[in-house]
């Protein structure tokens, strides 16, 4: 049966949450998150899959919002398991390279998961594998190591403690931000952008999200993102540069996830890039194991 592509809908949220988890299970997303993410972030777009009145693949989409260089775009696509094969995936693709071929992008970034059939998909396309992430679970009813002693003159708190002014926070962020490791430079992100994708994303959850605060301010924080079915996800952990080497992220997502224990959570997931050894390094002291994969490709569009 040919599908049918089509724009997302606010009544296909369950729907199309349901195909980006199958196959997944080390995807933290909700129904909630995905229809506000669509409706909020004017530079993402979404397609779906229907076949038989029944969504079989989705496709997320967009130019870059704050690339420091224009013509820079990214996609994710995603077939649920049992309806690969039948051109879904095709149709989905050209669908989204004629949309941002038209929008002026030029250089296409996609992520694919780590699976041979996937990775023969976008080389015959003719996209090229660059760098690889990893994703990661931790089990929390395993014993977690003990939150280390924050060094002196630090204190651990929660972004909850910041809503009245976040801002402190975003910055933070767009420091760290800066040094993520990846392949388009971006610039910071306006403090209002980052109120609306960040701060007010109906999954963060600001209670599990540990901050570490010192001289007066924030200098490291691990964001948190939940699921409402005992599934915790570590969005981004990050520390100011100039208090680096301390162990500021190892405190505050050592304290994150004693939170999240203790609040009922009893899976955590996590990712980096693979380049990110600091980062790496924590998550192994952290008693993470790695569960899945994803590869960046690349592809110039035709003018």
């Amino acid at each position: 049966m040919t599908p049918t592509i089509r724009s997302f809908r606010p009544a296909d949220a369950e729907a199309a949450t349901a195909a980006l988890r199958d196959g997944r299970p080390h995807l933290v997303t909700t129904p909630e998150a995905v229809a506000w993410q669509v409706a909020a972030q004017p530079h993402l777009r979404m397609l779906v899959a229907e076949t038989g009145g029944r969504i079989t693949g989705t496709a997320r989409y967009g130019a870059y919002p704050d690339s420091d260089t224009p013509g820079h775009g990214f996609a994710g696509l995603h077939v649920v398991p049992g309806a690969r094969g039948r051109g879904t995936g095709s149709a989905l693709l050209r669908a989204v390279e004629a949309e941002l071929a038209a929008a002026g992008v030029r250089h296409l970034h996609c992520w694919a998961d780590d699976d041979p059939a996937a990775h023969a998909f976008a080389a015959a396309r003719g996209y090229t594998r660059g760098r690889v992430g990893y994703f990661a679970r931790r089990d929390l009813a395993a014993p977690l190591p003990a939150v280390p002693a924050a060094p002196p003159g630090a204190v651990l708190c929660t972004a909850a403690d910041f809503l009245d002014d976040p801002r402190p926070l975003y910055l933070v962020d767009i420091e760290g931000t800066q040094d993520e490791p990846g392949d388009v430079g971006l610039a910071d992100q306006a403090y209002d952008s980052w109120l609306t994708e960040i701060w007010q994303r109906p999954d963060f959850d600001r209670a599990l999200t540990s901050v570490v605060v010192a001289d007066g301010g924030p200098v490291a924080f691990s964001a948190a993102q939940t699921d409402g079915r005992g599934r915790y996800w570590s969005s981004f952990t990050t520390t100011r540069a100039a208090y680096r080497g301390r162990g500021l992220a190892r405190l505050a997502k050592a304290d994150s996830l004693h939170r999240a224990r203790a609040a009922g959570f009893t899976e955590a997931f996590t990712h980096n890039d693979g380049s990110n050894a600091p980062m790496l390094a924590v998550n192994a002291w952290l008693g993470y194991e790695r569960c899945a994969a994803e590869w960046k490709y690349t592809r110039e569009l035709a003018d």
